[in-house]
């Protein structure tokens, strides 16, 4: 097995997928939820600098800092309660899978790989965008960064994905969109397969810490790629 002329000694045995952003588009839903929640403060929407600062964080990360900047007289827990609420409200409505995604997702499950979901939503919000999409029967482990000490870039939720899963962490695969994901895979000694999310300017340069890399993000990859890399490293 190779990566950039280097031979790797694990082997592939197990997947482990983001969610917003991977699988499904679901950037611009968090985006709005953020928008109607911070106007029942009087907050301005968020310029397009700070929603990409949130991009790969987990919600309650992100209530803590928006709690932070804005000294805003509110719990944390009431914080991230009313986001889901306006979210889970947009979703129901609007949560497209993304095609290529979805196919490789599918052959992974016909080959049989313990597959995992590891995100930084909330536990309510995973359960229902997997129940709508009709995802959630892929995944034998599904975990919310809130069901862990620390949310990305931390690597908790991924090694509990790996514990769970009962695969040792250097032989897992992480499908991620994000810097902060990126971070958490190669934190906790995974692969990564990235595909940045926000590409409206350079991406970060922990990008280049994945293993197999699609520049462009979703609109990039291909399953065959995918496919083709696992099959040398699997």
């Amino acid at each position: 097995m190779n990566r950039n002329g280097v031979i790797l000694k694990n082997k592939v045995k197990a997947v482990i997928f983001d969610l917003d952003g991977t699988l499904v588009d679901s950037e611009p839903n968090y985006s709005e939820a953020d928008d109607k929640m911070l106007a029942e403060y009087g907050i301005a929407e968020l310029d397009t600098e700070m929603k990409n600062k949130y991009v790969g964080i987990g919600t309650k990360e992100m209530m803590e800092d928006i709690k932070k900047i804005y000294h805003i007289n509110e719990s944390i827990a009431n914080l991230v309660a009313k986001k889901n609420k306006y979210y889970l409200e947009i979703a129901k409505k609007n949560t497209p899978v993304f095609p290529e995604m979805h196919k490789f997702l599918k052959f992974l499950k016909s080959n049989n790989y313990p597959l995992a979901l590891a995100s930084g939503s909330s536990p309510e919000i995973i359960d229902t965008v997997l129940t709508i999409t009709k995802l959630k029967e892929y995944f034998d482990v599904v975990l919310s960064a809130e069901q862990v000490e620390n949310g990305k870039p931390a690597p908790d939720v991924f090694l509990e994905a790996a514990k769970q899963l009962g695969v040792a962490s250097e032989n897992c695969l992480v499908v991620e969109d994000s810097q902060p994901g990126v971070e958490a895979a190669k934190n906790a000694s995974m692969y990564c397969m990235a595909l940045p999310y926000m590409m409206e300017e350079s991406f970060h340069e922990s990008f280049i810490m994945a293993d197999l890399l699609f520049k462009k993000g979703i609109s990039e990859f291909r399953v065959e790629k995918a496919i083709e890399w696992l099959q040398e490293n699997g």
